[in-house]
This record gives C-alpha cells, sequence and structure tokens, in this order.
C-alpha cells in the first residue's frame, strides 16, 4: 500500500465520495467491501485493509478508513475500479467526471509533496495560532512538579525526536494512524508526550507539513463546562477568540486533536442511543462533543491523539474506529537504574538499592513514574542518613510512604492548633478516599476541599503533595495518584466513624473496598487495599499518631477479623477472588498474629506462585492456613536444587531463603484438613518435588484427591511413588495432559498395584499412553478391586489396546465401575470386544465412547451386550460416533430388553427425524428405565417432535431431553409445549 503523510481530500472532493458510497444499497455496500479483498481491484502494490475492520462498517466511517490506507487519488482510483466491476455504469460517469476536475484544480500532485501554497492571511492565522499554542504549553509544562534530578528528563533528543515521529507516521503495516491512544499508568509520562508533540509542532520541528492546525483539549478542563460548539470550542485556544472555521472545515484531514485525560470523562450509558453528531456548530455538552469527535462522526478525517489511564482502554475501545493503542511504560529499568545512581552518587550503594526494590516487585512496577522514583529515592535517603543502623529487609512499600508523608509533614510550616490538626488530615484522607470512589483526580479549591483551610493548602502544594492543574483555574490534584491512594486508604485505619461518600459508615465502606479490590484487576484499587493492610503494622501506626497528632482507630483489626469470618461462606474459586493478591496484601503488615487470624477463615485457595515475590506471600501466609481444605497451587517460580547458598560478602554458607520459603509452603499440606491438592501446570525441579512429596507423606498429612496435570518435566512424576505407597488416606489421582512415556508410566502402575495403595479414582488423559503401557495398565486393573472409576480420553488406544484393556474388564478381580474412553481412536472391533467385555463384567456402570468412528457396526456389536437383560451398565455416552437411524433402529431394539439403562446420549450423530422415531417406540414402553437423553446436533427437523411429544406425555421416567443445535422451528416447538403442558408429563430439564 502507498501512504502518503500528506493525505489531502478537500471538503467537496470528501462529500461527494461519501454520497458515492452512501448512494448504495446495504447488498452494494457489502459487495464494495469484499472487493476491496481483491488485490487485481486495487490496482497496484496496495495492502489490504483487513477484514474484520470493513465487516461492519457504515459508509462514514469506511471512507475514513479508506483515508488510513490510501491517498485522496488512489481513493478515487480504488472506487472507480470496484464500481466498474460492480457494473455502476452511471456512478463510473460521475466519478471519472469528478476526477478528471480535481486533476484540472489540483494538478499532478504528488502525495509526498510540500504542503500547498497558503494564502497569506491564513499563513498569519497560523503563525500567531502556533505562538499562542507554545505559550500555552509552556506554562502548563513550568506547573508540572519536577522534583530534583529530573531536570534532566525535559530535554529534547534526537533519539526522542524519532519516537515523536513513530506516533504520527505510518504503523507497522504502513497504514496512517488515524486514532492513536497512549495509554499506561499514572505518571508515565503520557501527557507529557502529548505536550511535547504539540510543543514541537508549534516550533516548527514536527508535522508542521502534515498538520496545519493541532488543538489540545484537556478533559478534566472541559468535563464541566455548559454547553457550546465544536466552533466554539476551537475558539477557545484562539489568539483573537476567532477561529477560522470555514478554513479548518476545507482541510479537515490536516487537523490533529490531543485529547488528555479520557479517564476523567464520564461515558453516559445512554450513548449508543444518541442520534449521531457532524454540524460544527450544532450546541451540545462538551463531553458529547468529544464523543462524537472520538466516534469519527465529527471531522472524520482529523487526527486523534488521545491519553488514557490503562484502567478506562476499554471504554475507549468502545468508542473509536481503528485504533493503534501504545503502552508508555515510563522508565525502563535502565532508567531506573540511572535514576538511583543520579539520586545516590553511589554506583554500588544505588545498585543495592535497586535490587531490593527490584525484589518488592510492586513497588518496582510503580517505580516506572518518575514521581514515584523521587519519592522512594528521597526517604530511604533521608532514613539512612537518619539511622545508621538502617536495614533494607524491614522496609515495605507502605513504611516508604508513611515516611516520605512523616518526613515532609514533620517540617510542614502550617499555622495550626493541636486540636485542629488531626480534622484537617482526616479531611485530605477523605477527599483522597472520596475521590478514589468515583475516579475523580482533579479537585476544584473551595466547593470540593472545603474541609480543608487554606492555609493547609498552601502547605500541601509547597510540599508537592498537592499541585495545581494549570489550565484548570483554581483546581488542584494530588502531584501523583499513588499520594492520592496512599492517602485514601489511611482513611480507613483513622478514627471515626463517617464514611468518605456521605453514605454508609466507614467500616461499611472498607468491606466495599476490600472485596472490590480483591475480586478486581484495577490496579489502584490493588494498590490502595495493599496500603490499607500495610499500614495495621503496629510501628506504622505509631509514627503516624507520632507525625500527624491523629489517632489509628483500634476497632480496624477488630472489623478486618469480621469481614474475613464472611469468607468461609463464599465461593471465593467461583467468585474470582484474587488470592495472591490478598496474601500480597496480608504480607505487607508484617503482623503474622494478626495473619494467623484472618486466615484461620480460609478454606480454600488458588495460587500462581511465577515470581519471587509470589513464593515470598505464598510462603509467608499458607503455614498459617490451618484450616484449608482445598488448594490449587501452579509453580513456576524456580527454586534451588541447593539447600545453601554462598555470599561472596561474608564467605559464609547459609540456607537458602527460596529452600526455605517452599518448605513453609509444602508445610500446608499436613496442617491435617487439606484433602484435595492440584498443582497442574507447575514446572518444578526433582529436588522441590521430593519436598513436596515429603509433606504428602507426612501423618498429618490428610490427603484424599491430587491432581498433577502438565508437570515439566515429566520425569519428577516418579517421585509420586513416595506418596501412593502406603497412603490409605489417598483416593483420587489425575495424571492427564502429561507425556508419561515408558519408565514414568511403568514405575507408577508398579506402585499402583502394591496392595499398600489405595487409588480409587484413575485419570490418566491425554497421556499419550504407549502399548506398553496398556499391558501395565491392564496388568493393574486384574490385580486389585480398589480402582472403581478409570478415565483415559484423548489417549491413541485404538482397537488393539481396547483389546488388552477388555481382556482385564472380564477378570474376577476387576472392580471398575466407570470407564471413559472419549476420542481414542477407536473403530468398529473396539465396540466387539468392548461387547464381549459387557455380556461377563457385572460391575461396569458408565461406558463413555464419545468422539470415536464406531458406524452403525461398532453400535450393532455393542447391543449385543446391551440387549441382555443381566446387562449392569446404566450411562452410555455415544455422542459423534459416526452413526445414522441404524444405529437408533440397534439402540431401540437393545432398550426393549434391558431396563438397566438411565442415560444415553448420542448427541452429534446424523440420526436424523427416522433415528428419533425408532428410540420414541420403545421410550413410550412402561418398563423402559431412560430418564435422560441427549439429541443435541442431530439434523433434527419439526416432523421429529410429533414422535418427541408423544413419549413425554406417556413417558414415567424421561426427565431430561436434550435437543439443542436442531432446527425444530416454531411449529416444533409449539408440538413439544402442547406435551409439556399435559399433566402426564414428567419431564424436568428440557435443553
Amino acid at each position: 500500500m502507498s501512504s502518503s503523510a500528506n493525505i489531502y481530500v478537500d471538503n467537496g472532493s470528501y462529500n461527494k465520495l461519501l454520497s458515492y458510497l452512501m448512494g448504495l444499497d446495504q447488498p452494494q455496500l457489502e459487495e464494495f467491501k469484499i472487493c476491496l479483498q481483491s488485490s487485481q481491484l486495487l490496482l497496484g502494490n496496495f495492502q489490504q485493509i483487513p477484514w474484520a475492520n470493513l465487516k461492519a462498517i457504515d459508509p462514514t466511517n469506511l471512507l475514513c478508513l479508506l483515508s488510513e490506507y490510501f491517498s485522496e487519488r488512489q481513493i478515487w482510483e480504488v472506487t472507480l475500479s470496484i464500481f466498474d466491476n460492480m457494473n455502476l455504469t452511471s456512478q463510473c460517469t460521475e466519478v471519472r467526471a469528478m476526477m478528471n476536475e480535481i486533476a484540472q484544480t489540483q494538478g499532478s500532485q504528488d502525495p509526498s509533496q510540500e504542503e500547498p501554497e497558503v494564502p497569506e492571511e491564513e499563513k498569519d492565522h497560523r503563525r500567531r495560532y502556533r505562538e499562542r499554542m507554545k505559550a500555552k504549553i509552556l506554562t502548563m509544562w513550568d506547573n508540572i512538579p519536577w522534583p530534583e534530578d529530573h531536570i534532566y528528563l525535559r530535554n529534547v533528543t534526537e533519539k526522542e525526536h524519532e519516537g515523536l515521529k513513530s506516533l504520527l507516521y505510518p504503523n507497522r503495516t504502513g497504514a496512517q494512524p488515524q486514532t492513536i491512544v497512549l495509554e499506561g499508568l499514572a505518571g508515565v509520562g503520557k501527557t507529557t508526550l502529548a505536550m511535547k508533540v504539540v510543543l514541537h509542532w508549534a516550533e516548527g520541528f514536527l508535522f508542521h507539513q502534515r498538520f496545519s492546525y493541532v488543538f489540545f483539549i484537556s478533559c478534566h478542563k472541559v468535563r464541566d463546562m455548559k454547553d457550546t460548539t465544536l466552533a466554539g470550542l476551537l475558539s477557545w485556544d484562539w489568539p483573537d477568540s476567532q477561529a477560522p472555521i470555514e478554513a479548518l472545515m476545507s482541510r479537515p484531514e490536516s487537523l490533529l486533536f490531543v485529547i488528555d485525560g479520557f479517564e476523567e470523562m464520564d461515558v453516559p450509558s445512554t450513548l449508543d442511543e444518541s442520534p449521531p453528531c457532524k454540524d460544527w456548530y450544532q450546541q451540545l455538552p462538551v463531553n458529547r462533543i468529544l464523543f462524537h469527535l472520538l466516534k469519527k462522526e465529527l471531522v472524520p478525517l482529523a487526527t486523534l491523539l488521545i491519553t488514557t489511564k490503562e484502567y478506562r482502554t476499554n471504554d475507549l475501545k468502545k468508542l473509536l474506529l481503528n485504533p493503534w493503542f501504545v503502552q508508555i511504560v515510563g522508565f525502563t529499568e535502565g532508567d531506573r537504574e540511572e535514576y538511583f545512581i543520579r539520586y545516590f552518587g553511589d554506583q554500588n550503594k544505588a545498585k543495592k538499592i535497586l535490587h531490593w526494590v527490584r525484589k518488592n516487585e510492586s513497588l518496582f512496577h510503580f517505580c516506572s513514574a518518575p514521581m514515584v522514583c523521587w519519592t522512594v529515592c528521597s526517604c530511604l535517603k533521608r532514613q539512612m542518613a537518619r539511622n545508621p543502623h538502617f536495614q533494607l529487609s524491614t522496609q515495605t512499600t507502605t513504611s516508604l510512604y508513611v515516611y516520605f508523608f512523616s518526613s515532609l509533614l514533620a517540617t510542614a510550616e502550617v499555622s495550626l492548633s493541636d486540636q485542629s490538626w488531626p480534622d484537617q488530615w482526616r479531611a485530605l484522607c477523605s477527599l483522597a478516599a472520596e475521590g478514589m470512589w468515583f475516579w475523580k483526580f482533579t479537585f476544584k479549591e473551595g466547593p470540593q476541599t472545603q474541609d480543608l483551610e487554606a492555609p493547609v493548602i498552601g502547605s500541601l502544594l509547597r510540599l508537592n503533595i498537592l499541585r495545581k492543574v494549570s489550565d484548570c483555574e483554581d483546581c488542584v490534584t494530588f502531584t501523583h495518584q499513588s499520594f492520592q491512594v496512599f492517602l485514601g486508604a489511611m482513611f480507613y485505619v483513622l478514627r471515626g466513624v463517617r464514611g468518605s461518600i456521605g453514605g454508609p459508615p466507614k467500616h461499611q465502606e472498607m468491606r466495599v473496598l476490600l472485596n472490590d479490590a480483591l475480586a478486581d484487576t484495577n490496579f489502584y484499587w490493588n494498590q490502595m487495599a495493599l496500603f490499607f493492610f500495610g499500614l495495621l503494622k503496629r510501628n506504622l501506626a505509631e509514627e503516624l499518631e507520632d507525625t500527624l497528632r491523629c489517632k489509628v482507630s483500634h476497632r480496624t483489626t477488630d472489623e478486618l477479623l469480621e469481614w474475613a469470618d464472611e469468607l468461609e461462606s463464599y465461593d471465593l474459586v467461583s467468585s474470582c477472588f484474587e488470592f495472591l493478591r490478598f496474601f500480597e496484601c496480608l504480607y505487607e503488615t508484617r503482623e503474622e498474629n494478626f495473619v494467623r487470624q484472618i486466615l484461620s477463615h480460609l478454606l480454600e485457595a488458588d495460587l500462581d506462585i511465577f515470581g519471587s515475590l509470589q513464593l515470598q506471600v505464598s510462603s509467608f501466609c499458607l503455614k498459617h492456613c490451618q484450616r484449608l481444605s482445598k488448594l490449587r497451587l501452579s509453580v513456576s517460580s524456580a527454586i534451588p536444587q541447593t539447600e545453601l547458598t554462598f555470599n561472596l560478602e561474608t564467605l559464609e554458607t547459609r540456607p537458602h531463603s527460596k529452600i526455605r520459603q517452599w518448605q513453609d509452603v509444602c508445610s500446608v499440606f499436613s496442617n491435617g484438613n487439606l484433602t484435595e491438592l492440584d498443582f497442574s501446570n507447575s514446572k518444578l525441579n526433582a529436588f522441590s518435588m521430593k519436598k513436596l512429596c515429603c509433606e504428602l507423606r507426612n501423618p498429618r498429612c490428610k490427603l484424599q484427591k491430587l491432581t498433577c496435570k502438565s508437570i515439566t518435566p515429566v520425569r519428577i512424576l516418579k517421585e509420586l511413588v513416595l506418596v501412593l505407597y502406603g497412603n490409605h488416606r489417598l483416593t483420587h489421582l489425575n495424571l492427564s495432559s502429561n507425556n508419561l512415556g515408558i519408565p514414568v508410566s511403568t514405575m507408577i502402575f508398579k506402585t499402583l498395584r502394591h496392595s499398600a495403595c489405595n487409588i480409587q479414582y484413575l485419570c490418566l488423559e491425554k497421556c499419550n499412553l504407549s502399548a506398553a503401557s496398556y499391558q501395565d495398565l491392564a496388568l493393574y486393573l486384574t490385580s486389585t478391586q480398589r480402582t472403581s472409576r478409570l478415565c483415559l480420553g484423548f489417549n491413541p488406544l485404538r482397537d488393539e489396546g481396547v483389546r488388552l484393556l477388555c481382556a482385564s474388564l472380564t477378570h474376577h478381580e476387576c472392580a471398575l465401575e466407570r470407564l471413559v474412553l472419549w476420542f481414542c481412536q477407536l473403530g468398529t472391533p473396539s465396540c466387539k470386544y468392548l461387547s464381549d467385555a459387557l455380556l461377563k463384567n457385572k460391575s461396569l456402570t458408565h461406558l463413555n465412547l464419545r468422539k470415536n468412528n464406531l458406524r452403525d457396526e461398532g453400535v450393532k456389536f455393542l447391543c449385543k451386550a446391551l440387549s441382555r437383560p443381566d446387562c449392569s451398565l446404566q450411562n452410555l455416552d455415544l455422542s459423534d460416533c459416526s452413526f445414522t437411524a441404524e444405529g437408533c433402529q440397534e439402540l431401540a431394539n437393545a432398550l426393549q430388553h434391558n431396563c438397566n439403562m438411565k442415560i444415553l446420549d448420542i448427541g452429534s450423530n446424523d440420526i436424523q427425524d427416522d433415528g428419533v422415531k425408532h428410540l420414541c417406540e420403545v421410550l413410550k414402553h412402561p418398563k423402559c428405565a431412560l430418564n435422560t437423553l441427549g439429541l443435541e446436533k442431530c439434523n433434527l427437523t419439526p416432523a421429529c417432535c410429533q414422535y418427541l411429544s408423544s413419549v413425554l406425555r406417556s413417558s414415567k421416567s424421561l426427565f431430561n431431553l436434550n435437543l439443542l443445535g436442531n432446527d425444530l422451528e416454531l411449529r416444533g416447538v409449539s408440538t413439544l409445549w402442547k406435551a409439556l403442558k399435559k399433566s402426564t408429563c414428567k419431564l424436568q430439564k428440557l435443553g
């Protein structure tokens, strides 16, 4: 595709193109879009537009999308080519005439050439506007708080120029992005980057040929403004208060709208119902104007550059057409290292501190924001200077913020009495908490800060806790959002009953906060919960009371224990409770007695240990989970092979911290209450696996169910022999999704055969078992009467494997009750072996043969056994087994003589109406005991409903019927409905 940095479609040309597209009826529009996928009709080496972007698009947005991929001339040429292919003769004539007219007025314009000659008056307009925008951005720039050692961040380098250019020039596909979104955490530089785009344009360094005008719109500034028009909105920044709207409208593709802080906007639930707006002079609320801009209804050919915090990305995606998202990460690891070295001056000390920060993953993540980097560094530097025995290992994220605010406020010059200071501090924390509830980060001095006295606000501004908002008069915001998060969390540990939002009392707000934070992926809610728990640490509470002269509530821990008491009654796993986040919060307290009390209410947990932090917090918490009965534990964090580590500085050996942590994790297995353990999807070495198995062998271990799916490497499963041998409590073992191989499977089957093993349920699905493994399995089944359930689904068992298996099924020692052989590549011969086994086996009641190519002949073999009155089978799954109505006839004949069959699933077979007719004849028989019948996706029509309704009226046993995936039409459903209303109908569930 040929792309241009200067796409030029004048207003008349744009309107004409749009009129041609809007003149197409719906089938023609669909054909036009399909033609855009044809390389022949695209007349050259143009890149195809992805169909996902085309299929649901309307004419206006289609033209906008075409402008992203083609220059003006190319759009006309492609349109003509497609119209000609569609045999739209009159439209072709008009398009050719329009192209000739454009060629005469514009000449043979090269899309890559300099911008066309601009009249002197407009040049003057542009010059004065650029000066105005430069002054505006520099004023905003000067109001941004730049802490010490941050001045180097403002330097414009050649590398940064290239980075800015890449934002607004062709993306990876070669297309010209017209909607670019900068997303990221608070304080990582989204607004700064957007401001630099405007500044460099205003100074003539970048984009001056592509964009005639660039508009910077701050969402928090315009959010509460009165109704206006787009023309009026653009005039606010004009030097003489009146923008040249007609000139702007004539070249919409040369406009760039920078929309900063989308997270400040509330998206109304009725937005989709509002009529589209294309009129620059239509009077609307400002937020509505912005939404119409975002949706490309207003100025569809303009380029948009939008900044947002990442938690509002999903809301934004719903509004935008073909957006290009750019993740702004702030300080990279290299930037953070450079900053720490600059700040501390001593490279060794800086790297030692940075190593500690890295181990605190959430804090290290937070340090991607330059302001947080400064906060951490300044706090650590002050504490090291104050205390020669200062230890990094005792610090938490919360303690750093406590000491940061304490040291700032200890020197604050605020003329307040001791009595009023606690009230002022509570007011600040309440303001922060209220803002978090409503996602409000900018506050108007006066109405919203009325509880804060002017001297306090002045001090908070001087201390860089608050800052002025440069483009919003009399507005303040917290200098970094983490300050607001921290102070909002502090609100819930200070004394007081009243909540922050004027409704429920504080302790109820706290409960809602925790429930939301521990089930939400929003980073700021998570961090608020972390700070809240961290503030419960005794020495931090004392520090707050000493510095702030306001008391911490001693009821908070009691209220938390009451909240934890309710955890027992919830199904936490299905409610998406974030156990690891909960453990991180508890670890932040470092109060073991409190943690023990909280975790005494936890009965199940679901943990993914993928890094050092997850291992650390899990080890701290799991050892206190004395009532835990179910645990899912996925481990991918590297655990050392040896127990000792060598310290180069002290030349001493000491126990490796990760080994100790792993031992603490494993200690929960012997708490006396754990009955179910699932450590699927884990990567363990032999050493850590042995540690795990040793704890499972502990006499105090009461484990009954063990699941080990997808373990890496598979060979470590041999260590399970330690657990299986002599463990009479363990009855369920699931080793599915492991390529066991001969050595591992041989050792496991050999152990299972031992009289000291008590496995009753064995699941080996998707284990790629070999022929040798089936021989070991058959031997195992004939040597024990303990195993009653065996699952072998998704293994290449084939007919020979079934032959070996069936030989064991006929053995008098075999006590198997349930056998699952779904998708095992079985054919007709397998059915003969199974039928012979069923004739002799009196214990098997459940058989699953789903997704095997059994065909009618195979079903016929099975029915030889099923037709015997003494056949014990009660549940048979033959879904997706490639048989037809002929197989149904065999099943119907067999069921006439079988009173034991309760459940039959024959879905996803092409049995059609004739097959149902055969079954219905036997279902009406009074001795038929079938209570569940599966007929999903059987190519049934309304004709079968007459047979089924007859069964529904007369059957005394049929309770469940599945007809999903069949085209029964309204008349078929109506027939069934009449039968369902009969008092004689016993059906309870119809699918």
